[in-house]
């Protein structure tokens, strides 16, 4: 399956000190992909009614390139794992119209039962709705 594209737009409250997009910003961008890619594919509202939530335990970030006021960038976002318990959803923001890596991200995730706020297992039709993704 081809990945999720989100496409944002650098301004100006982006930016640090330094005139480059600070680096928990890429955070909130890298989030806003992960929303769209979901909310695109799985009926959350559903899944909210059957007490079942989703969770960011890990993220793994890699900082290449610095992103300026004006760049327009895709956050490129994809399902890469899916295990017993918990997924990792790979993500890459890149520089639009030249594909150049700005950022590359692995987000691990678990599925928790918000009755006991404990996770659990990917399994059923909580796992058939990953494995469309992949």
């Amino acid at each position: 399956m081809l990945p999720s594209i989100t496409e944002i737009k650098v301004r100006g409250y982006h930016l640090d000190l330094f005139g480059h997009v600070n680096n928990a910003r890429f955070l909130e961008f890298l989030e806003e992909g992960r929303w769209a890619f979901v909310e695109g594919t799985m009926d959350l509202t559903e899944w909210q009614k059957r007490g079942i939530g989703f969770s960011i335990v890990n993220i793994n970030i890699n900082y290449k390139k610095p992103a300026l006021m004006g760049n327009v960038l895709e956050v490129r976002t994809s399902l890469s794992k899916i295990g017993k318990t918990s997924g990792i959803i790979h993500q890459d923001i890149v520089l639009k119209g030249t594909g150049k890596l700005v950022v590359g991200a692995d987000v691990t995730f678990v599925m928790v039962d918000t009755a006991t706020n404990k996770p659990m297992p990917l399994t059923g039709d909580i796992r058939e709705a990953f494995e469309t993704l992949a």
